[in-house]
């Protein structure tokens, strides 16, 4: 195959790449070759990867195309992945982009890398966050912030910042992220790309770096509604290794898709706009414009749209940040120096366990973990427990009663993704002002409900997301109504979004995408 012909292959879609590998037009072999070189053209510009391992990528997509010869091979076999760094890769380094856990290689796969590796899925490396998931922007990295592609001087959103640009500038056509409260379909939303947060328990995290544990929920991410469903058909299983783990993930997305293009009807299904949500103090007008004009797509497909009040997420994001710093500081205490990591011996006094640790977590954390181990640590003390965390959590009950009343009222629920459209690094400098960006995400994460966030169209420029939210378990109903509303949106736009994405600088061959320790 040409190198033209290559590199027309890298921007299409997973599922079409899929099928070249099945028509034998190309090896895997090939297909992750001229991802890897993809990445060394233009992740010096964009930095979505923290390592790559090119030698292991290329082994991985030998196996591959090996399956494939012996006719063993599932759709998705031989097309590469990029996972977040936050997610255990054996003899791969792991670093939740965190100086704690600089150069720490786990013994161990997590258990969705697990089930990638057993789909034959070359893995092309590790991609940046915000340090242990704290952030939405990807700022708040220890090895250096990632860049939208869309425009190199906004944030890609966070925590899985480098996932999303890494699909955005179409160096991977699959990807791996994390949502604790909408770092998955925020980044997705503001690359112009589509995430999905799957009903909590759906997706192991045995293997994820743990922030809080109660909200964190791996997901796929993609840059369509079908390639989304296909790696979430291969990550979403059943795991004892798990408590939380749910014995009846759903499966089948990928056939809900294609039946829901096929078909293009959504008649009889009761959407749900949640009025909470919908526009007001924050919310760019653009991007409330861009929400309704979907909005009367899924009515033109047949569905019944009507306003759905969920009275208590005024105090939601209030809640989130009480419970999640309280929970990352729980987590956050295993890093002690002493076992694995990063270990800092005082320049002065007695060298004590205590000292070690202090001076071992002041090296290694970054502003904004200190800042939310503080917080929690705050939150969990004897004088307020009951006032912080636990009232918060009656809250949190509170949103997820919230929800099961709007169940009755409705079939989904549809918001923006995000309120605003990405905005230039170091303009939300105050943690406050980048915590209430997570007002329209967080209930879902609140609640342990399914959530996507799709392309609705751009505003001056820039993408913004439509995000779907289904009950627990019905996470088809996303796939279902993401689809139709896609192939509208693609029917008016006359292309997919990113078509319209502007090119990246690209390095002289031999050059670029450095490696963590390099950083």
């Amino acid at each position: 195959m040409t190198s033209s012909t290559l590199s027309s292959l890298v921007r299409a879609t997973a599922a079409e790449q899929a099928a070249a590998l099945a028509s034998g037009e190309v090896s895997s072999r090939e297909l992750t070759q001229a991802h890897l070189d993809r990445v060394s053209a233009v992740d010096d510009a964009v930095h979505a990867f923290l390592d790559v391992d090119a030698s292991r990528a290329l082994a991985d997509a030998d196996a591959a195309d090996a399956v494939r010869r012996q006719g063993a091979a599932g759709e998705l076999t031989g097309v590469p992945v990029a996972v977040k760094d936050l997610i255990c890769t054996r003899g791969q380094v792991t670093t939740a982009a965190s100086r704690i856990l600089a150069g720490w290689v786990p013994p161990y796969d997590a258990t969705l890398v697990t089930n990638l590796r057993a789909a034959h899925l070359p893995v092309l490396g590790k991609t940046n966050l915000d340090e242990f998931a704290m952030g939405g922007s990807t700022e708040h990295s220890a090895f250096g912030r990632t860049s939208n592609p869309w425009d190199l001087g906004r944030i890609p959103g966070g925590s899985s910042g480098g996932s999303a640009a890494a699909l955005g500038a179409f160096e991977a056509p699959l990807a791996v992220g994390t949502d604790t409260g909408g770092s998955i379909r925020q980044p997705a939303a503001v690359t112009g790309t589509v995430g999905v947060k799957p009903t909590y328990g759906t997706v192991s995290r045995f293997g994820v770096i743990a922030m809080a544990s109660s909200l964190d929920t791996p997901g796929p991410m993609a840059r369509t509604v079908l390639d989304t469903a296909l790696l979430h058909d291969v990550i979403a299983s059943y795991d004892p290794l798990d408590s939380t783990s749910l014995s009846d993930a759903p499966r089948g997305m990928a056939a809900v898709v294609r039946a829901a293009r096929a078909g293009r009807d959504l008649s009889g299904l009761r959407v749900g706009v949640v009025r909470e949500l919908d526009g007001g103090e924050g919310y760019q007008p653009g991007v409330v414009d861009s929400f309704h004009a979907a909005l009367h797509l899924l009515e033109e497909a047949g569905a019944q749209v009507e306003t759905v009040c969920l009275p208590h997420l005024e105090y939601a994001l209030d809640a989130y940040y009480l419970i999640m710093p309280a929970e990352a500081s729980s987590n956050l205490a295993r890093y002690d120096g002493m076992r694995y990591g990063l270990r800092v011996e005082p320049a002065q006094g007695p060298v004590t366990a205590e000292t070690v640790m202090a001076a071992t977590r002041g090296a290694g954390f970054g502003d904004e973990v200190k800042r939310r181990i503080i917080l929690g640590t705050h939150v969990l003390s004897a004088g307020y427990y009951d006032a912080y965390y636990g009232s918060a959590q009656k809250v949190r009950t509170l949103v997820q009663r919230d929800f099961a009343a709007a169940w009755d009222e409705a079939d989904v629920l549809v918001s923006p993704t995000a309120p605003v459209t990405a905005y230039r690094f170091g303009e939300k400098d105050d943690p406050l002002t980048m915590y209430k960006l997570d007002v329209t995400t967080i209930p879902a994460n609140l609640a342990g409900v399914p959530g996507m966030s799709l392309p609705s169209g751009l505003v001056d420029g820039l993408p913004v997301g439509f995000q779907i939210l289904a009950p627990q378990r019905a996470d088809d109903r996303l796939y279902r109504v993401g689809a139709v509303l896609e192939a509208a949106l693609e029917d008016r736009w006359g292309a997919p979004l990113l078509s319209r994405a502007p090119a990246l600088p690209e390095a002289a061959p031999g050059q670029g995408a450095v490696s963590e320790e390099e950083n």
